[in-house]
């Protein structure tokens, strides 16, 4: 199969693309290169791709592929937060474009990157499936909730479209994110001895790691049709739920580290348990390899590989919203997130 990865060169994307070549696909990526240069470490492997936006693809670009696999977007709550409006254009407009434009080109099938942040505050702990309530909380979330919307209109016999309600992702890739939860904390007790919480630490989040979802994706491009079509499914295993202060704990097992509240830290509203029983049903042979304490172990022996220091923690490099924050004060982006300038593609 002839498949097109939108935003190869992110932190799922990076580890997504070659999962898929591995597999037998033939994948080719394409990006913005927004975070060219925030590598965490070289790829081991790689798929042809170019630079371009989402927002510019037209049906011609999308000729000869099978399936595409959507991850480009504004990628969590920060990033949306940076102008709610945009992130509506980007997430939901642009993959709405996309998924039309792939229609139109003969596309039979488009994999979606969604997210459980749609279930925002649950109000309860009950594990919720699919069809429980929708109350974003963000504009990232709202984003998602509204694609999925506009995707499932577009379901019909020569097109599938399908949702990947991704659990909270953790897990190291080429190009590593710190700004997310797991690997934020183990990232704290590996540069300073100590885990810090921002929170009360008694929110609810569902867990995966970023392998798993390389694995869900290959699972739902190969899938057939008609069991995939216009569908929802939660992504991760119903033993990855945890509560916050419970993934501080899995970093402490690892390190040894205490852990400390955050001075003037508050209850988190987005607090969701999922139930992934429908994909597991589903699916009956995928299988998910990690938990939060393995994870944390392969985090911690990474950052000490490579000596991550605190000054980088905390830099553009790893945290997506100071990488585009100083894109635009450098004049090297315009208001709109496109390069004023042309972008060369990455070799490999």
């Amino acid at each position: 199969m002839r498949v097109l990865v939108t935003g190869h060169r992110g932190y799922i994307g990076s580890v997504l693309a070659p999962f898929l070549a591995a597999a037998g696909h033939d994948v080719v990526g394409l990006d913005t290169e927004l975070f060219r240069g925030c590598d965490f470490r070289a790829e081991a492997a790689s798929v042809p791709g170019r630079v371009a936006d989402i927002r510019d693809v037209t049906v011609a670009d999308l000729a000869g592929f099978d399936a595409i696999v959507h991850y480009a977007a504004l990628s969590n709550d920060p990033l949306g937060d940076l102008d709610a409006t945009l992130t509506e254009r980007i997430n939901r407009d642009g993959t709405l474009r996309l998924a039309r434009a792939a229609r139109d080109a003969g596309v039979r099938r488009f994999v979606f990157a969604s997210s459980c942040a749609m279930y925002g505050a649950s109000g309860t702990d009950d594990a919720l499936d699919e069809q429980a309530p929708l109350r974003p909380l963000t504009p990232y979330a709202e984003s998602k909730v509204r694609a999925e919307a506009g995707l499932a209109a577009l379901a019909g016999p020569d097109f599938a479209p399908v949702s990947m309600r991704n659990a909270t992702v953790f897990g190291i890739s080429p190009r590593l994110r710190i700004d997310i939860v797991l690997n934020n904390l183990a990232a704290w007790a590996h540069t300073t001895g100590r885990i810090r919480l921002l929170s009360d630490g008694v929110a609810w989040r569902p867990m995966v790691h970023v392998r798993d979802v390389a694995k869900a994706a290959l699972t739902l491009l190969d899938a057939p049709e008609d069991q995939i079509r216009g569908e929802a499914f939660n992504v991760g295993t119903d033993e990855q739920n945890y509560l916050v202060r419970g993934l501080a704990e899995a970093v402490s097992s690892v390190t040894g580290c205490e852990i400390e509240i955050a001075e003037g830290s508050s209850a988190d509203q987005r607090s969701y348990r999922v139930s992934f029983s429908k994909l597991a049903r589903a699916f009956p042979d995928l299988t998910f390899d990690w938990d939060a304490e393995r994870g944390a172990r392969e985090l911690i022996d990474a950052y000490r590989a490579v000596d991550l220091r605190w000054e980088d923690f905390d830099s553009e490099r790893y945290v997506r919203i100071r990488r585009l924050r100083s894109l635009l004060d450098e004049g090297e982006l315009d208001a709109d997130l496109r390069w004023l300038a042309p972008v060369a593609a990455v070799a490999g």
